[in-house]
């Protein structure tokens, strides 16, 4: 079984925001696959379903970003998920828009979001599939940047990276993170 979490914030008032693309990425996976993602559970919407002969259970944090680990960590016992099979889907202001990167295992940057998953997990040793949204112009606007609304021109650019985000998750429960990461990354 595979867990596979959208970081973002709740939607109502985050929606169509670059902080939001983990969320977009569950969202076409979950439309894709006829997954329902509108059960509460551990303080997150989740859903669950089979995509490429795998069990998978979707997640969007409803914690706000800064304290997503908390929900995840419940999922991760509950399910009882090998860390290898968490796989974690979140925006990056250092890969531009449309651009993915899939990596096994890291840090977590400078991404409040991941800081927390791995503060809580104990562990940075799993997947994840970082979706470029970009830089701002002056670094000092960076919390406007991430969570400010955008226009549709840029939205639309910013989900040329959440595609190739689900064909990516697709890639890896079919045929393994490397070929995954071999196919799309920084493509």
């Amino acid at each position: 079984m595979y867990l596979i979490v959208g970081l973002g914030n709740p939607e109502q008032d985050y929606s169509k925001t670059r902080h939001n693309m983990g969320f977009e990425v569950i969202n076409k996976i979950s439309s894709k696959y006829n997954i329902s993602v509108n059960k509460l559970k551990f303080n997150a919407l989740y859903g669950t379903g089979i995509i490429e002969e795998e069990k998978v259970v979707l997640v969007k944090p409803q914690t706000f970003m800064n304290l997503s680990g908390e929900s995840i960590i419940e999922f991760v016992k509950f399910y009882k998920i090998d860390i290898n099979k968490l796989i974690v889907i979140y925006d990056d202001i250092d890969t531009k828009p449309g651009i993915i990167r899939i990596r096994k295992m890291g840090g977590p940057g400078t991404h409040n979001g991941m800081k927390s998953v791995v503060n809580i997990l104990k562990t940075d040793k799993f997947p994840r599939v970082r979706v470029g949204i970009g830089m701002p112009e002056r670094k000092t606007d960076l919390i406007n940047y991430v969570i400010g609304h955008i226009n549709e021109e840029e939205y639309n650019n910013l989900l040329i990276g959440v595609n190739k985000a689900e064909n990516a998750i697709t890639e890896i429960l079919k045929n393994d993170i490397d070929i995954a990461m071999n196919k799309y990354n920084n493509i």
